[in-house]
């Protein structure tokens, strides 16, 4: 048992050493996804509007102008734009507002998608706004080849990276309720907790029947409060190195909390009981870590 709870440590170290290093680099950036239904079925472009006059920005030396298109596209990319479209868009921005990629955000650079792409459903594409420059608050604006221009009501992220849905047909908008974001990721944070450490609990010899309850009672003390904050953490600052930094001191703290418990509360050997504890929270810590980051990246493209 001793050689075998040193050989998990071990690996699951080294899984945290590798993932944390992976992720160092790339901490989480604003990102709001818009979704469109009934999409329309000529060429069309969408931007967000957001408030304030643009005014042309430059980085770096100062020597050279960037634009929002000169941010999202390559000098190819740029050529090959309906540059009809591209100013029926311009022109369908309110005076004293501009359109942050036809534009650009007189500010941070934002990274955005006029064009959209199919998800496979019909008459449905998606189109993704990213960086720091993506609007607080911001209103959808479509421009089609037949000269249809339709502006939005206004929205207001509530998250770091969220999504919307529009709707070309009946013109109308939908920002996800905020809770929904929250009660996914707890969900998709917990459960898997409960699963493989019930599962860890079987294969030491453990009783379900006999220790379903105490299992589920530390566990939802336990695990559910971490899940709680880390729900709130994600939603609100996305998921980054620094999470990694949390969770994991968060983890050890609970396997010794657990274990400690276990020895009290599970009917069978103490030692193994403590045994458990410690591998359970290990074997559902490196689970953590390896599906946070896509788990969340699922949650936002929904919520």
């Amino acid at each position: 048992m001793k050689h075998m709870l040193r050989r998990l440590t071990l690996a699951s170290l080294a899984a945290v050493l590798l993932t944390v290093s992976a992720l160092a680099d790339s901490g989480p950036k604003p990102l709001l996804t818009v979704r469109v239904e009934n999409a329309p079925e000529e060429g069309y472009y969408l931007d967000l509007v957001a408030e304030g006059e643009y005014e042309g920005h430059t980085y770096g030396s100062g020597e050279s102008e960037y634009s929002g298109i000169d941010w999202s596209y390559s000098d190819e990319e740029a050529a090959a734009l309906d540059t009809e479209l591209l100013d029926a868009l311009r022109a369908a921005v309110p005076e004293g507002y501009h359109a942050c990629t036809a534009e650009g955000t007189g500010g941070a650079p934002m990274w955005g998608e006029l064009e959209g792409t199919p998800t496979g459903r019909q008459g449905e594409s998606l189109h993704t706004f990213r960086y720091f420059g993506v609007p607080d608050t911001y209103q959808i604006l479509i421009a089609t080849a037949g000269g249809d221009t339709y502006l939005f009501p206004p929205c207001t992220r509530t998250a770091l990276q969220s999504s919307v849905t529009v709707d070309w047909e009946t013109k109308s908008v939908e920002v996800p309720p905020a809770w929904i974001g929250y009660v996914l990721q707890f969900l998709c944070t917990l459960l898997p907790t409960l699963v493989i450490e019930g599962v860890v609990l079987v294969l030491f010899g453990f009783s379900w029947k006999q220790n379903r309850k105490p299992f589920l009672l530390v566990n939802l003390v336990t695990q559910g409060a971490l899940a709680v904050y880390f729900s709130v953490t994600a939603v609100q600052s996305g998921v980054g190195w620094w999470y990694f930094f949390l969770l994991i001191p968060a983890e050890v703290v609970i396997a010794f909390v657990e274990g400690g418990l276990y020895t009290r509360l599970l009917t069978g050997s103490r030692r193994r009981a403590f045994a458990y504890g410690i591998t359970a929270n290990l074997c559902s810590a490196l689970l953590g870590l390896l599906t946070v980051e896509p788990l969340w990246r699922w949650i936002v493209s929904i919520s």
